[in-house]
């Protein structure tokens, strides 16, 4: 039938007015998604008498858009602020402030101290008082991040070394900010491992609302996200019983970042050494609880180290529907090892990220990195991970569990997925409405003719 001129109007005035409705949900969905893991951050700020009032100005903006993007309350992401020149001062505790609107506030009325620059000194007093208990910080655990963001724009007056060391020891995680004439060593001696991450570096306050992106991504979790996560775990006899142990903690550690549930995240776990044993496969456990102690009971196996049989087997069982894989959903598989594989990897490796699985390889020791970067995704700086200690795979676990997340904006990938939902839902409908449209103008005509 050809559409007469009520029925096309009728058509254009449905989809007009379903677009407009779509772009508010858009529109509404892309705002405050953005779910950030449970994290006690501290700011430790310079306020010392080369920073500058105005200087000092751009640095609370900065602050205050951080805040802006972080999930606050008392359950999710509390804030505390540090002061400090040649004395420090405790301007917001954790326990103050549980909303946006009363931090940005309060951050706003801090004035600067203006005399020396005692850096180590407001590392100590962070560590003994503003993540204390009675200051509001919470019991230390996996579930709650310990986090502390220094920014500074000079030599500091005292030594800052063991005192970040000690800071570091008991969990917290540190990233320095240095402005203008700053002294990098400083930096690199305050900061958490890999420094790359965690040190960074711009040449003036003006310039620092920069860095604001990267602070927001660090601590957004896209947690509400499906995701099929399968661990590739080397059990050769290089490993040692000890450091399976660790391996099996570290396992765990990822697993506490992810927001494991029968709708979201799913977990997988498969062992090799000389052979390739499935653990358990996705969708077996679906709370962190039991997961976690499904992986505590993972018996080493020792042999050899078949890293390429171990990714056929990925492709061939992991992620199929029969092993509990979902369709559509992201695929990210997670490969660890000690060595040198002793079969080949390529062919296995180019197909996994050829179907689209998001890869990452990590090594320990003796594990070899172009073995590691050509098992990873693009761009295979953020998708491959070394350390030469076993001890040390506390801080890949942190870098990797934010990478899972990340999408070209980490506090979108939630909203997208839920309004790739709304879409089809809605020309579902919409095409019902039409059919059934179509068919009574139909029956009109035919009575007119």
């Amino acid at each position: 039938m050809t559409p007469t001129p009520l029925l096309v109007l009728l058509l254009l005035g449905i989809i007009g007015a379903q677009a407009t409705l779509d772009m508010r949900t858009a529109a509404a969905m892309a705002a405050g998604l953005c779910k950030t893991r449970p994290t006690d951050l501290v700011f430790i700020i310079d306020s010392s008498r080369s920073v500058r009032p105005s200087e000092f100005e751009q640095v609370k903006v900065f602050l205050a858009k951080v805040i802006e993007g972080l999930d606050v309350g008392p359950n999710a992401t509390r804030v505390g602020v540090v002061n400090y020149a040649s004395r420090v001062k405790n301007e917001v505790s954790l326990k103050t402030h549980r909303n946006k609107a009363g931090l940005v506030k309060a951050v706003t009325k801090i004035e600067p101290l203006s005399t020396g620059t005692m850096t180590g000194l407001s590392i100590q007093f962070a560590l003994n008082v503003a993540f204390s208990e009675g200051e509001g910080a919470r019991v230390k655990s996996n579930d709650v991040s310990k986090v502390a963001i220094i920014v500074t724009d000079g030599r500091p007056q005292d030594s800052v070394k063991d005192v970040a060391q000690r800071a570091r020891d008991a969990g917290i995680e540190i990233f320095a900010i240095g402005v203008g004439r700053v002294d990098m060593s400083t930096l690199r001696q305050m900061a958490s491992e890999p420094l790359d991450d965690h040190v960074d570096y711009v040449e003036s306050y003006s310039v620092i609302e920069k860095l604001t992106k990267k602070f927001q991504e660090a601590f957004c979790a896209c947690s509400n996200s499906a995701t099929d996560v399968v661990f590739l775990i080397d059990g050769s006899k290089s490993v040692r019983p000890e450091n399976f142990e660790l391996v099996k903690k570290w396992i765990n550690q990822i697993i506490d970042k992810l927001d494991v549930s029968d709708s979201k995240a799913h977990v997988g776990l498969v062992q090799y050494s000389s052979l390739v044993r499935q653990e358990f496969p996705l969708g077996r456990f679906n709370n962190k609880k039991d997961l976690k102690e499904a992986v505590k009971k993972m018996v080493y196996m020792e042999r050899g180290t078949m890293t390429g049989q171990a990714l056929r087997y990925l492709l061939d069982n992991s992620f199929t529907p029969g092993q509990g894989a979902r369709p559509g959903v992201t695929k990210v598989g997670i490969v660890f090892t000690d060595g040198r594989s002793q079969d080949y990897i390529g062919e296995a490796a180019k197909k996994a990220k050829e179907n689209g699985f998001r890869m990452y390889a990590v090594g320990v020791g003796n594990a070899v990195e172009d073995e590691l970067k050509e098992i990873a995704s693009e761009p295979t700086a953020e998708h491959y991970f070394y350390t030469a200690d076993f001890k040390a795979m506390t801080q890949i676990a942190k870098k990797l569990q934010i990478n899972i997340c990340q999408e070209d904006d980490p506090c979108e990938c939630d909203s997208l997925v839920k309004f790739q939902k709304k879409v089809e839902d809605a020309l579902q409908a919409l095409t019902k409405k039409l059919e059934s449209m179509s068919k009574r103008i139909a029956m009109l005509e035919n009575k007119i003719v």
